[in-house]
């Protein structure tokens, strides 16, 4: 058994236990779903790149939202069904996280609004953002919020970590 698979199933086990059940996406070998209330944190005082923007200090944000996951073809999507809308309005809705084996992950194309201090207008720049969550034995998730700002005064990458935890 390889180490991935080993810590796969060393995951899987422990949340089942946690949880108390099966569910039947775990039953056929996929991952457990990823459903129900999390507290979704982006930890943006820890964030870290090249971008002027990670010299910015900003508070930790989140929210809770609630997630449901659908398996189809040896697919697994779980979907933001409920919880706030962003405050930047081109961020695509809903969230949507596809499981690859390891973790969830979603990418997405957006426009980054560039703050560059009291007094001055934002800077609008095109931006790739990819998301990772990885289950952990506790039952939350941690991983990494990485953007790739492709131009204007915030040009670069700003990363963050991000967890969710079951509400």
């Amino acid at each position: 058994m390889s180490r991935q698979s080993w810590g796969t199933t060393l995951v899987a086990a422990a949340t089942i236990c946690a949880a108390g059940l099966v569910s039947p996406a775990s039953a056929h070998g996929q991952p457990l779903a990823w459903n129900g209330r999390y507290q979704m944190t982006t930890y943006a005082s820890q964030k870290a790149g090249t971008s002027p923007a990670t010299r910015q200090k900003e508070n930790d944000f989140g929210a809770v939202f609630t997630l449901t996951t659908a398996c189809s073809g040896g697919a697994c999507v779980a979907t933001v069904v409920d919880g706030p809308a962003p405050s930047n309005p081109t961020i695509p809705q809903p969230t949507r996280y596809t499981w690859n084996g390891a973790e969830w992950a979603t990418t997405y194309d957006w426009v980054w609004d560039c703050f560059l201090g009291d007094g001055y207008q934002k800077q609008w720049s095109p931006a790739t953002s990819w998301a990772f969550y990885t289950p952990q034995p506790d039952g939350s998730l941690r991983g990494t919020w990485h953007t790739d700002i492709a131009s204007g005064p915030c040009r670069g990458s700003v990363v963050m970590p991000v967890s969710a935890v079951p509400a």
